[in-house]
């Protein structure tokens, strides 16, 4: 098996991990007790209608977290997916690696200032796959 294979793998199943505790520690894991609670309490409370549908922050809140996990799980299954194809064609996939290395690397940076440790280490690896990926990618030319 060829390097870009291997790597590209390992970003699949650690997307896939990421996407698994995104949505059951982070989407429909339990709200702390104090400060969080109470937020969340209020999130909840306050209704208002956005366009023509009545929602509160905490639909919002859940519905952005649900569909950040399905993205995350699409992602997984197209890595597992160019891996595949990185068999025989690395070199053309450099391109759609290359969108997955600086959309990690981006996905980092947001975790970094808005989030906590655990996503920033899973974005970095995910993305430092995908450069060694491409760094190793070779076989026939385009």
């Amino acid at each position: 098996m060829n390097k870009p294979v291997v790597f590209l793998r390992i970003a699949s199943v650690l997307t896939l991990v990421h996407a698994m505790m995104h949505t059951v520690g982070g989407v429909f894991g339990g709200v702390a007790p104090g400060p969080a609670s109470v937020a969340a309490a209020a999130m909840k409370a306050n209704q208002f209608l956005f366009m023509g549908s009545l929602r509160t922050y905490w639909e919002f809140h859940r519905g952005l977290g649900l569909m950040v996990g399905v993205f995350l799980a699409v992602e997984g299954i197209l890595m597992w997916q160019l891996a595949t194809l990185a068999r025989t064609e690395a070199r053309r996939l450099r391109p759609m690696m290359a969108t997955f290395l600086v959309g990690y690397l981006a996905l980092a940076v947001n975790s970094y200032a808005y989030f906590f440790a655990l996503p920033i280490i899973f974005e970095a690896l995910i993305a430092a796959c995908c450069g060694v990926a491409i760094a190793t990618a070779k076989g026939k030319t385009p």
